[in-house]
């Protein structure tokens, strides 16, 4: 009796050191086990084979893709021990089965094939019971069903003798077809009890964790089970053949019903990875007419497989006594369309990525950190296309925040992250990243580029920009077809620093440098329309008009539906006072363009392109309607159409649209279009229309700079100069250097005889922009009203020489950007 009880436990202390594949332990309970009166030569025969044959396939594991051939000398002892227990006869029904999926193991591993699947055919695969086994049974039955499958992929399929051992009938030989069904259904069924026996071995460690965690002694620790090349091959390969003959809608549901089963510890790298595989599949090979949901039946026939294979579609026809545990219950996420999915899955890899990562930088750890870096870089690799695709910038720049802990000298993530900054409007931000994705690769011209792209643009960190663009210049050959475009950005930082000093002698400067790095750009790359441009707009600012029509002619030849050179060539044609033919260039634009509908302010592009931000908005410049030139009651008639078109044509466009951040706004868009049409009105001496047009514009940027003066023109239409005083003077205290408030002021202050002030404010204007002509001729008659005479005469003749080459509207309005 007590050898009973103590054989019992003998018995299931081996079953638990099979389970937990703790070889090492094997040989001292099999003495045991012989010294005992149940003792069972057969059993020992059986369990030290299995023993030496996992202990050698530990010490020298299988490779995916490479051909066992020959014995091996190691293997001997194994067969010997195997064949001992298969002879005699003396096991248990359910130990001979196990010896024969060990032999079978162990043929394969030698490299004999049909023998193996010899051995198959004799224990009867489907019949060996999963229900009630032992978890280490549930292992040995998954790997021989992986193994049946490779003998199967290795022995032609003709082979007699593989049909006389595998089916039994001598006379069939399967068709092709048939024979990839029986392939894969061996690995499908390999992998689905490769995760039902994972489940349970998990359940197993809990349950001894939670034991131990009570037992006042701490026990020894589990290690957690390694799949092996066996299990490994059976969750992986089933997909990899579905995907190499074509049928994707199959190879998609087998990644669906590997990662709906219950995960353990062991499956959880194997899970990143398919989530990962199986996201690339839906991003780059699925679209949304192709698409099926996970709880639904794949359909018979999609487009996704491959057509010629049609005819010949691989299913799902076997059934098991026991499957893996599934996630069930209610309120479950279900994805409804492939980039839906695809981006579950890869924030899930994303999170398990971040969980698993390997940041240690001492050299034992080097290769297992190469690894964790590659894989968290393609599932955020992909992350940026499923996020692109849906413009989601701000969520993938936080993603990529995270990936952070990765980055460390790791020039692809810092770069990846400086671009969805960029994307998402983060500008600040994105230089920063940069910066240090220059100093990984200094001698990269693009990285320069892009911040000031950014300096230049919604920034206006100008001397950063003049850093970044002297950068790429610096770089000399190495820069190659790049260096021109450093040229280029140079030029436009001294350009906008010009349009921003308040000197006379600085603009002047700055316009100097300018002009020349432009020059320079465009002998660098005479083809590059951008440089023609730019030189063509800095002459145009400069009044070189006659060279500057050369250059935006040549600008039109290599790029010829350039929206920006279009608006230059009217511009200039204005000023040459060909305003018929500047009106022919408008029109054909607005043709090519009809979105976009006047022109707006400094930095900014056509209307529709609008401003970026509230700095911008109020450095804008409106068309002076009550000009001369422009007023005529026909012109003014045109003008208050053109106003209703494009206000009709933005409302219906923001029907649909709320105020938000970011470019291309079109609520300032909007207000732009308000304060055109209150200048139409004003020009059209109705001030109660233009009060009503600027009180729209007000509720939209009531701290616009133009509100205000268009307030004060509204005020001096009404005849009250007193408040248009005071508009004029808050215009300017938001914005110092807008010039036409500068210049009403200082007439007002003329009607009002405060000489002084009146002239000191002019020539503030005058100093803040030296090419407007109008401004020039109010300084005169302030000049004059003092008696002044001469030094009103020269400022005449300035706005006479002036006014000669001065455009309908300033050169500055057209865009300088990179």
């Amino acid at each position: 009796m007590t050898a009973r009880k103590s054989g019992s436990r003998l018995e299931t202390e081996i079953e638990r050191c099979r389970s937990e594949c703790q070889w090492d332990k094997i040989p001292e309970l099999v003495r045991q086990l012989s010294a005992k009166l149940i003792s069972n030569d057969d059993l020992g025969e059986l369990l030290l084979g299995e023993c030496k044959l996992q202990t050698y396939l530990k010490e020298n594991p299988l490779k995916q893709g490479a051909s066992p051939r020959g014995p091996r000398p190691k293997l001997v002892e194994v067969r010997k021990h195997l064949t001992a227990a298969l002879d005699r006869g003396n096991l248990k029904a359910d130990y001979l089965q196990e010896a024969s999926l060990l032999m079978a193991k162990l043929c394969y591993v030698e490299g004999e094939y049909r023998d193996a699947l010899g051995h198959y055919g004799k224990v009867s695969l489907d019949e060996m019971q999963l229900v009630g086994a032992p978890v280490y049974r549930l292992s040995m039955i998954a790997e021989a069903y992986a193994t049946k499958g490779l003998c199967l992929e290795k022995v032609p399929a003709a082979s007699p003798s593989l049909s006389n051992k595998n089916t039994g009938s001598p006379s069939s030989v399967k068709s092709t077809s048939d024979r990839e069904q029986e392939i894969i259904t061996c690995y499908e069924k390999s992998g689905d009890i490769a995760l039902l026996y994972l489940q349970e071995a998990e359940k197993v460690r809990i349950h001894k964790s939670g034991i131990q965690n009570r037992s006042p002694k701490p026990g020894p620790t589990s290690q957690d089970i390694e799949l092996g090349y066996f299990l490994e091959t059976g969750l992986q390969r089933a997909h990899v053949i579905h995907f190499k003959n074509g049928n994707l809608t199959r190879g998609v549901g087998r990644f669906r019903e590997i990662l709906r089963a219950v995960e353990s510890r062991t499956t959880q790298s194997l899970r990143m990875t398919i989530a990962r595989q199986l996201a690339e599949i839906l991003l780059r090979g699925m679209c949304e007419q192709s698409y099926w949901s996970p709880l639904e039946d794949p359909p018979t026939v999609s487009p996704l497989d491959d057509p010629t294979r049609q005819g010949h579609v691989l299913s799902k026809n076997y059934s098991l006594s026991r499957r893996p545990r599934v996630y069930s219950g209610e309120n479950l996420f279900c994805p409804q369309e492939n980039t839906e999915e695809a981006l579950l899955l890869l924030l899930i890899s994303e999170s398990m990525a971040n969980r698993d990562a390997v940041l240690s930088r001492i050299p034992e750890h080097n290769n297992d950190r190469i690894i964790s870096l590659q894989s968290a870089s393609v599932v955020y690799d992909l992350l940026t296309i499923a996020l692109g695709r849906r413009g989601q910038y701000e969520m993938l720049s936080e993603c990529l925040e995270r990936a952070m802990k990765f980055a460390f000298e790791e020039f692809h993530l810092w770069y990846q992250l400086a671009l969805s900054l960029m994307a998402a409007g983060k500008s600040a931000r994105a230089v920063k990243v940069l910066k240090e994705c220059i100093r990984l690769k200094p001698d990269e011209p693009t990285i320069p580029l892009l911040a000031v792209k950014l300096c230049v643009g919604p920034l206006h960190w100008l001397d950063e920009g003049e850093s970044f663009a002297k950068m790429v210049i610096d770089m000399g050959e190495k820069a190659a077809e790049f260096r021109a475009k450093g040229y280029l950005a140079v030029g436009l930082v001294y350009s906008l620093k010009a349009t921003d000093a308040s000197l006379r002698s600085t603009q002047e400067e700055y316009q100097r440098k300018a002009l020349g790095a432009f020059q320079r750009a465009q002998s660098l790359s005479p083809t590059d329309h951008l440089a023609a441009f730019y030189l063509a707009l800095q002459l145009a600012v400069s009044r070189q008009i006659p060279e500057a029509l050369g250059y935006v002619r040549q600008a039109l030849q290599l790029q010829g539906d350039d929206v920006h050179s279009l608006h230059l060539l009217a511009l200039l044609l204005s000023a040459q006072k060909h305003y018929h033919d500047a009106l022919n260039i408008i029109e054909m634009a607005l043709s090519e363009y009809p979105e976009n509908f006047n022109d707006s302010g400094r930095g900014s592009s056509l209307l529709d392109r609008a401003i970026t931000d509230r700095r911008q908005l109020n450095a804008m410049t409106l068309p002076d309607f009550s000009d001369p030139e422009t007023g005529s009651v026909h012109a003014t008639s045109i003008a208050a159409s053109r106003v209703e078109q494009a206000l009709s044509e933005v409302a219906s466009s923001l029907q649909s649209s709320a105020p938000k951040q970011g470019p291309l706004h079109p609520w300032m868009t909007l207000a732009q279009i308000w304060l055109h049409a209150a200048e139409v009105y004003i020009s059209m001496s109705k001030p109660a229309e233009a009060a009503a047009c600027t009180q729209e514009a007000s509720n939209l940027f009531p701290t616009s700079h133009n509100v205000l003066y268009m307030r004060g023109q509204i005020a001096e239409l009404r005849g009250n100069m007193d408040e248009a005083k005071r508009w004029y003077e808050e215009a300017l205290s938001i914005n110092p250097t807008h010039v036409k408030s500068m210049q009403r002021l200082g007439l007002i202050l003329h009607q009002l005889q405060r000489y002084s002030l009146s002239e000191k404010v002019l020539r503030d204007a005058v100093q803040v922009n030296s090419t407007a002509h109008d401004v020039w001729n109010s300084l005169g008659e302030v000049l004059q009203a003092q008696g002044n005479t001469a030094a009103a005469t020269e400022c005449f003749i300035t706005a006479l020489e002036l006014e000669a080459s001065s455009p309908i509207l300033p050169f500055t309005i057209i865009p300088r950007a990179l």
